[in-house]
Formats: structure tokens, C-alpha cells, sequence
């Protein structure tokens, strides 16, 4: 049972983030198409609101991971939040040449980062720190 709890919780932290980023991005690319700029070269408030949203789906992902798990949080954030670092470097490896790198390093740093602080907020809404 503690194995299918920490798998749900993962999973949840994991789909939180994913479904978080699509909504918005589908969003932001209907609402304003112009403003994304082009793929290799796109805007700084594109890229700016793209990070922001990465940080904020990424920190309600560690919440809700956070939230599942309910003992041992912090494990299951470091768990997640290696996860989103491997899955974001190899994001980044795969569009190589096609985004600024600058841009690319910071969604692979952003996105951990993310998980942690949404992670820390549960913990702290716990009363454990």
C-alpha cells in the first residue's frame, strides 16, 4: 500500500504540472498567437510568462505530491523534483538549436525549483516547518 501511495503521489505531482502547462500554453497561443514570437526566436514576455507559468505549475505539482504522499513529504518533493530536473534536461537536449540556451537552462533550473517551494508551502501549511 505504501508503494501505491508514493506511485499516486508522484503520478498526481507529475499530471498536475503537465495538465497546468497545457492549459496555459493553449491558452497563450490562442489568446494572443503574435506575441509567442517564433520558435527560435521567441519573445521576452513570451518567454517570461513561460517561465513564471513553469514555476507556478511546477510548485502547485510539488503541493499536490506533497498533499498524496502526507508522510514523508519530503521525499516524495525530492523524488518529483529529480524527475522534472531529468525530464526538463532532456526537454531541453531535444530542442537544442531550436530555443536561445539561456532560455532552455532556465526551464530546466525553473521547473525543480518549482517543486520545491510548492512542496516546502505544503510542509508549511502541515505545520512541520
Amino acid at each position: 500500500m505504501v508503494v501505491l501511495r508514493a506511485f499516486l503521489a508522484l503520478l498526481a505531482g507529475l499530471a498536475t504540472m503537465v495538465m497546468l502547462v497545457l492549459v496555459t500554453a493553449s491558452l497563450l497561443k490562442r489568446i494572443a498567437p503574435d506575441w509567442t514570437g517564433e520558435p527560435r526566436n521567441p519573445r521576452v514576455g513570451y518567454m517570461f510568462v513561460n517561465l513564471s507559468d513553469s514555476f507556478l505549475a511546477a510548485a502547485a505539482g510539488g503541493y499536490v505530491s506533497a498533499w498524496i504522499a502526507a508522510s514523508n513529504s519530503l521525499v516524495y518533493i525530492s523524488a518529483l523534483s529529480i524527475i522534472v530536473l531529468v525530464l526538463a534536461a532532456l526537454s531541453a537536449l531535444q530542442s537544442r538549436g531550436k530555443q536561445p540556451i539561456a532560455y532552455q537552462l532556465a526551464l530546466v533550473a525553473v521547473s525543480p525549483l518549482g517543486v520545491v517551494a510548492g512542496g516546502l508551502v505544503r510542509l508549511r501549511v502541515e505545520g512541520i516547518l
